[in-house]
């Protein structure tokens, strides 16, 4: 149930183009800071973990793009053995490739405010490149291994993660969920969908209804199309029709992903969350979180602190080609909501699942 959301092959970033799916499988190569920054600002790749991951190696194709010559490339994919590092050119200095990285990360962590895990993975690289290094070369070998450790990294938490989840649920549940967190939003396996891939792979049976999550359609479009490939029964609705759904009885549960978990367990996700999950709470049913320990900022008290990022009024008055509404009418349109931890029943992680009053303070232990 891994999808390949995005990999480092020869100095280039490949990611499957999200914004195509379903109607195109269209693997896109990124070979410059700006293709990278485009395809995040642009969605083409998105989901807080496959964020961090895209940011890491935004890093490495900084590199790349700076120095590349068209004899070699200095970062393999595979093993952690680094590419062309010997040919890299001696009379650049580690303070030089520090300078270069120091803009290149500023640059690719303005693309989404919301999402922590791009920053988080940022700072880690960042660690790395600011410390006392004799020669380029050294620095990069450890930039690189750091990157394909926070890829590597993020499968194994979401594995973890699913494992815990996947026992909360029991055999024939019905799981709402909103939005996309399936393989496509972290380095492959997911989050809340990953809960219902570890469920299966447990030899449960589980039914999706995946909200469609307007404006972009990324429940309709990504975990749908998620689903049928991992040969899950999933039902579409619009977001508007989950307290008709819940009214009925039935739903086992709801399951979200989360951008961004305050220290009090306040959750921003992908707009309509929030509706989701007041509608849980006058059902009866269970309102669930499920994120890597890397997507909680302790540093934020409470979820108001959370910066939520606004995109183009053109979003909700069109989609693709097709206008849904007047060009001169005004657009309201944050990317994410902010959850209060009242209304949720369990915030699940690799470490296990947290329960209210949230307190993340022992994450490091």
């Amino acid at each position: 149930m891994i999808t390949p959301t995005i990999r480092l092959m020869k100095g280039t970033v490949e990611i499957i183009d999200q914004t195509l799916l379903p109607a195109q499988y269209v693997v896109r190569l990124l070979r410059t800071v700006d293709a990278v920054c485009d395809a995040v600002r642009k969605l083409r790749i998105r989901g807080a973990p496959a964020l961090g991951v895209a940011g890491a190696y935004g890093l490495l194709v900084a590199v790349e793009e700076k120095w590349r010559n068209d004899q070699t490339h200095y970062f393999d994919d595979g093993d952690k053995a680094s590419g062309g590092l010997d040919e890299f050119p001696r009379d650049v200095s580690a303070g030089e490739v520090r300078t270069h990285l120091e803009s290149a990360a500023e640059t690719i962590g303005a693309t989404r405010p919301t999402a922590v895990n791009l920053h988080w993975a940022l700072d880690r690289m960042a660690s790395v490149y600011k410390r006392d290094w004799d020669d380029g070369p050294s620095m990069l070998r450890a930039l690189r291994d750091e990157a394909v450790a926070i890829y590597e990294e993020d499968l194994e938490m979401c594995r973890a993660l699913g494992s815990h989840g996947a026992e909360l649920l029991e055999n024939g549940a019905n799981v709402i969920t909103h939005c996309n967190t399936g393989g496509l939003a972290t380095s492959g396996f997911g989050t809340a969908l990953g809960v219902v891939f570890a469920a299966v792979e447990a030899g449960k049976s589980v039914h999706v209804y995946a909200d469609e999550t307007r404006p972009l359609l990324q429940g309709a479009r990504l975990t749908a199309w998620e689903c049928l490939r991992n040969k899950i029964p999933v039902t579409v609705l619009v977001d508007g029709a989950s307290a008709s759904l819940m009214s009925r009885g039935g739903i086992s549960c709801a399951i979200v992903g989360a951008d961004r978990i305050a220290a009090n367990g306040d959750t921003a996700n992908k707009i309509g969350t929030f509706n989701l999950a007041i509608v849980a709470k006058r059902f009866g049913v269970p309102f669930y979180v499920a994120a890597p320990t890397s997507s909680i900022d302790t540093t934020l008290a409470t979820g108001s602190a959370i910066p939520i990022e606004d995109r183009s009024a053109d979003e909700v008055r069109a989609f693709g080609s097709a206008q849904t509404a007047p060009p001169e009418a005004d657009g309201y349109n944050p990317a994410f909501d902010v959850t209060p931890a009242e209304l949720i029943a369990g915030i699940i992680t690799e470490k296990g699942v947290f329960r209210p009053p949230y307190h993340f303070d022992d994450l490091d232990s």
